[in-house]
């Protein structure tokens, strides 16, 4: 790594939510592959993926089946939301002011604030939890704040180390990933346990959009990786270098999980992991999937921040937040998830699990709109600048149009919902078998064409020749 190399990676970045002006683009599209490839390397994605077979009881193909469909439905929407970031160069969440309004945008956004904070509790509580495994007299508490220092740290560097430290751990992980599987090959439980299961469409439909959801959960924040490069790099390399690294890592350890789930039983996944890997390799596993998911937890807590900063900026029309004021907001978000994981360490699982579902319910609808109005409608075409203005600008601080296809995406789920606080009368004349996903992204999406068709005053849309800013391929 030359001088200059690793100037960049420990310099403080001082961009934060304004758009990245063509002389500070840099990187390839490739690079985003290793960026989501490592990004998924936690223990958190084993242990979602151990839900299959133990606390859903599928058989193993079927779960295999179940994540692989999941994760390659779920990229598509998600690799989308990637593409867009070099041609427009702003972080996902104001770029939302396109479809939203200024001030209808802050809805969303305070939904992905949620949302990355909930991760990156959920990463300091499985990260602490593996440590713990190895060393059962550790204060699980100072576990979670360490993990915490770790990732703020990272964050507060900013863009350039939070990228080279997941393309790291993507070569750490993924190496003890194969080993694990080799493991888990040669472990007898493995295969007298192989055919374990039942079979029931509740279950597969769950996993399924587990699969879905995981990857959704990323679309709020691809784009904040994927605005770096430079605009001439285009859509197609920015949408298959996220697609790529973020599908495959996740299913994989999914797979992994569900495996795990088989071989043990009436443990974590990552204390079986251990046990089936042995003392010396598993604590190997163990402290290497720690200490990623620890530093890897810097992107939930980097985007969290640019969130942030862009609900603080659309109450203070004409503010432009540099690196202190992103340096504060990450230190108090940072406070904020460790204060969430300390409490929700007792109850994970459940908590865990209640908290997917309800983000798929409500991501559904944004990500509809978002795709629709950005492929279908505008064609790319935004005026970035007016992303920025006092009044919204040509699309205004409330569009109505955009509201009430987000109310109507969430109004059709409900009857579809299957979760362990609510099923839907539908969803339970099904078995139990949830599809609000689909039912909620199709109805979005056809609801916010119609409008648009019949009623293009209801979200500001103006003619395309108007956007003096168009789409670069």
């Amino acid at each position: 790594m030359s001088t200059q190399q690793r100037s960049r990676l420990f310099d403080i970045e001082q961009e934060s939510i304004a758009p990245i002006p063509e002389d500070a683009r840099h990187g390839k599209a490739t690079e985003l592959f290793t960026i989501w490839f490592g990004m998924n390397m936690t223990p958190l994605t084993v242990v979602t993926g151990a839900t299959a077979t133990s606390l859903l009881g599928l058989p193993l193909i079927p779960s295999i089946i179940a994540i692989m469909i999941g994760h390659a439905l779920g990229g598509i929407g998600m690799a989308l939301h990637a593409a867009q970031g070099p041609a427009l160069g702003v972080p996902q969440m104001l770029q939302a002011r396109g479809q939203f309004g200024s001030k209808g945008a802050s809805l969303i956004v305070a939904v992905a604030i949620l949302m990355f904070v909930g991760y990156f509790a959920s990463n300091l509580i499985v990260s602490a939890d593996s440590i713990t495994t190895l060393l059962p007299g550790a204060s699980g508490t100072a576990m979670i704040i360490g993990c915490a220092c770790l990732s703020f740290v990272i964050a507060a560097f900013g863009y350039n180390l939070v990228r080279k430290v997941t393309q790291i751990g993507a070569y750490v992980v993924g190496a003890l990933v194969l080993v694990s599987f080799f493991a888990l090959f040669a472990n007898g439980d493995f295969w007298a346990n192989i055919s374990a299961g039942e079979f029931t469409w509740p279950a597969f439909f769950a996993m399924l959009a587990i699969g879905i959801v995981w990857q959704l959960t990323y679309a709020p924040y691809v784009s904040d990786y994927s605005r770096y490069l430079p605009a001439k790099s285009g859509t197609k390399g920015a949408f298959w270098g996220t697609y790529l690294g973020c599908v495959t890592s996740s299913a994989t350890l999914m797979v992994l999980g569900a495996g795990v789930g088989l071989a043990v039983t009436g443990v974590d996944a990552m204390a079986g992991l251990h046990g089936i890997l042995g003392p010396v390799l598993g604590a190997l596993v163990l402290v290497g999937f720690a200490l990623v998911a620890a530093s890897g937890n810097s992107v939930n807590a980097y985007c969290s921040a640019l969130c942030a900063l862009t609900l603080v900026e659309t109450f203070r029309s004409g503010w432009r937040p540099a690196a202190k004021a992103r340096l504060i907001t990450s230190l108090v978000l940072h406070v904020i998830g460790i204060s969430l994981a300390l409490t929700a360490a007792t109850s994970f699982a459940s908590s865990y699990f209640s908290f997917l579902s309800v983000l798929l319910y409500i991501l559904i609808p944004w990500s509809a709109v978002n795709l629709v109005d950005y492929y279908i409608i505008r064609h790319g075409s935004y005026a970035v600048t007016e992303f920025y203005a006092a009044d919204g600008g040509r699309y205004g601080r409330w569009n109505a149009g955009s509201l009430l296809v987000f109310v109507i995406g969430v109004a059709a789920q409900i009857p579809f919902m299957a979760t362990t606080f609510y099923t839907g009368p539908l969803a339970g004349a099904m078995n139990g078998i949830d599809i609000a996903w689909f039912v909620g992204l199709s109805v979005s999406a056809l609801a916010y064409i119609i409008i648009a068709r019949l009623a293009p005053a209801m979200i500001r849309l103006e003619p395309a020749t108007v956007y003096s800013e168009p789409v670069r391929k």
